[in-house]
């Protein structure tokens, strides 16, 4: 009889890499979002190119005004947690307010911490002609930067600082000169955060390595929302370029509004979910 074929062996596929998302420039959008566990990391693996640990997570997790009160610390734990969950997806963890503005070297140490710590592919810092240095010094180095430009979080001190940014001619050379900077440093892509439209679809048209939008333009060679902004989560505010694909926030009130109801009218636990004894008991040694 003739041998059969072996049964193909399922092959994970290779997680994408930092060099995989700058090749990725003038192609098909790069889909990006935020995580920060190990379960939602899980959820997006599959349907995004690259996941970001976001130091948004001092808003959307840990309930600060702004991002800057987050942590080297918090950022690695965090990022190790996303690790342990994607196995596809590219991994870019934020370095924090305050672990890299004052140097190269503070920037090299906090980057290394982070790529020795949690596995993750690269980091990103944010700014623009002034961070060009550091950003050269870290791939130089060895360590992936995703820059940053635009509208920069960290330093807003609150929600009256989120501006868009580019709206006039100062601007506008200001911010097209930061993200020429960057990837001048060889930064392997940019986001463009808060910009207007026709700013964005300039520095896209212009550098070299993909850019990243969010509030931003369609033109970008990819975008990036909050995670918890997508699924309806966060509801302290929602920027006005963000689009809700779910409403997950009241689905979670009444889940846990009917489990209230159920524990205090002795539904839950039912029968079901408890351990009854074995039949016949057995017998307790002397």
């Amino acid at each position: 009889m003739p041998n059969k074929p072996e049964p193909k062996k399922s092959q994970a596929r290779p997680r994408i890499s930092v060099a995989d998302i700058r090749a990725r420039k003038g192609g098909v959008p790069l889909v990006c979002l935020t995580a920060y566990t190990t379960p939602m990391a899980q959820r997006l693996d599959s349907h995004v190119d690259l996941l970001l640990v976001g130091d948004s997570l001092a808003m959307v997790v840990y309930g600060m005004k702004t991002t800057v009160g987050v942590t080297l610390e918090t950022m690695i734990n965090h990022g190790a947690a996303v690790m342990r969950g994607a196995q596809r997806a590219c991994v870019i963890v934020d370095l924090p307010y305050g672990s890299y503005e004052a140097g190269a070297e503070l920037a090299y140490a906090s980057a290394a911490r982070v790529m020795k710590e949690t596995g993750a592919q690269g980091v990103k810092l944010e700014g623009g002609v002034e961070m060009a240095g550091t950003v050269r010094h870290l791939v130089g180095h060895g360590i992936p930067v995703l820059g940053h430009v635009g509208l920069l979080p960290q330093k807003v001190t609150d929600k009256s600082g989120y501006r868009i940014q580019g709206k006039d001619d100062v601007g506008w050379k200001r911010v097209l000169a930061d993200a020429e900077a960057i990837a001048g440093a060889d930064a392997f892509a940019i986001v463009i955060e808060g910009t207007v439209e026709p700013l964005a679809r300039q520095i896209t048209e212009t550098v070299a390595v993909p850019t990243i939008g969010i509030g931003a333009s369609p033109a970008c060679d990819g975008q990036i929302l909050v995670t918890d902004d997508v699924l309806g989560v966060f509801s302290d505010f929602t920027p006005s370029f963000v689009k809700r694909y779910a409403e997950l926030g009241p689905d979670i009130e009444r889940a846990a509004r009917a489990y209230a109801e159920d524990v205090r009218k002795r539904r839950f636990p039912g029968p079901e979910h408890c351990f009854p004894l074995p039949s016949p008991r057995p017998k307790s040694k002397a």
